[in-house]
């Protein structure tokens, strides 16, 4: 198949959800790890296509959602700094512990919507005599293109170029959550683009070590109805393993010259997952060649204790141990304009979709 029409043919999507029923024996749980999954199979209706018995949970993969409240703290106290410019993506309107980006700007700061870390360059070049920091959230899929822009800023003397590198790596949180055991599952269903650089390897131990299976999964309809045939004709023969059900996207060694953006400019450390807590070897930090460019580094501020907003399961709902249904403030208190978590703020939240696609599941 070539076409993006094809990966969403609904007679296909049929003879897979029939083939899935008709193998599928017992009750099985499985986690979309992503959540780009967790918006097409609420868009799609894919919870309604596959049997009762197949339940699915969404995981920590929402790089809005996962990040910790006191890290969001920490990037509206440096926007409340004199002379700072602060660029960034997909945050603007997520809570903190006392207030958000969008009150932070209201309330005065300089703070802008870049679609890209080259933006961000090129604001810095504009302003020369202001400090201009980026807000550096996600998984192994935007890690590279922040590296490059850190090597870019080297390469041509744009010293008032910072990152506030927030960004985290997806196999260390998925073995934290199995060795909880805080939710048993039976298979995941693992995130494409992070594997498009990542490739398949890093996930080997899911099987080995826990008995459960990993198939990497697209975006499209077909693609996730044929990665969680793959989880059941696994869990049915008892043989878990890791899968490519990607392979448009994804290799087995993922991208080297990624990898290798990466490697050069951040070190593994801990990092701070939203209803998880510290992680090891879950974060990227800059290292000392391109320290100048740490955020982190060269800004002293001082930070009151962080809070969780009261009543909000959004750390239930990204270990898996809570659906959105579960929580008494969705779509009363907490909804898209009113959003009280950052689950129903990111366009990758768990919330977000249900509210969107699922209010009529529950």
């Amino acid at each position: 198949m070539k076409f993006i029409e094809e990966y969403r043919n609904s007679e296909l999507a049929r003879k897979l959800a029939h083939r899935i029923a008709k193998h599928t024996t017992r009750q099985i749980r499985l986690m979309e790890f992503c959540g780009g999954h967790t918006h097409a199979i609420m868009r799609y209706g894919i919870r309604q296509l596959v049997p009762k018995i197949v339940e699915m949970r969404s995981g920590p993969g929402c790089p809005v959602c996962v990040t910790a409240i006191g890290d969001l703290d920490k990037a509206i106290a440096l926007a409340h700094l004199p002379g700072i410019i602060i660029t960034f993506g997909d945050m603007m309107r997520v809570p903190g512990s006392y207030s958000s980006l969008q009150q932070a700007k209201a309330e005065g700061a300089d703070i802008r919507i870049v679609y890209s870390t080259l933006d961000a360059i090129e604001t810095a070049k504009a302003n020369p005599k202001k400090s201009v920091i980026f807000i550096g959230i996600g998984f192994e899929t935007t890690a590279p293109t922040i590296a490059a822009s850190i090597i870019k800023a080297k390469k041509e003397g744009v010293e008032n170029f910072y990152v506030l590198s927030l960004l985290k790596l997806t196999p260390p949180v998925m073995r934290a959550l199995l060795e909880s055991g805080e939710v048993k599952l039976d298979g995941v269903i693992g995130p494409g683009h992070v594997c498009v650089i990542t490739g398949s390897h890093p996930y080997e131990f899911i099987p080995e070590d826990y008995g459960v299976g990993y198939v990497i999964s697209g975006f499209e309809p077909l693609d996730i109805l044929l990665s969680i045939d793959k989880l059941v004709e696994q869990i049915e023969s008892g043989k878990p393993k890791v899968e490519i059900a990607y392979r448009r996207g994804v290799k087995p060694e993922g991208n080297r010259k990624a990898l290798e953006l990466i490697d050069e400019v951040f070190e593994i450390d801990g990092a701070d997952w939203r209803g998880i807590g510290n992680v090891p070897q879950s974060g990227l930090k800059i290292n000392k060649e391109y320290q100048h460019f740490d955020a982190d580094n060269a800004f002293s501020i001082s930070l009151k204790p962080a809070k969780e907003p009261k009543g909000c399961c959004c750390g239930d709902i990204l270990r898996g141990v809570a659906l959105p249904f579960d929580c008494k403030l969705f779509g009363k208190v907490c909804t898209p304009e009113k959003p009280v978590g950052p689950c129903m703020v990111s366009s990758e939240g768990t919330c977000a979709a249900y509210y969107q696609y699922g209010a009529s599941y529950e």
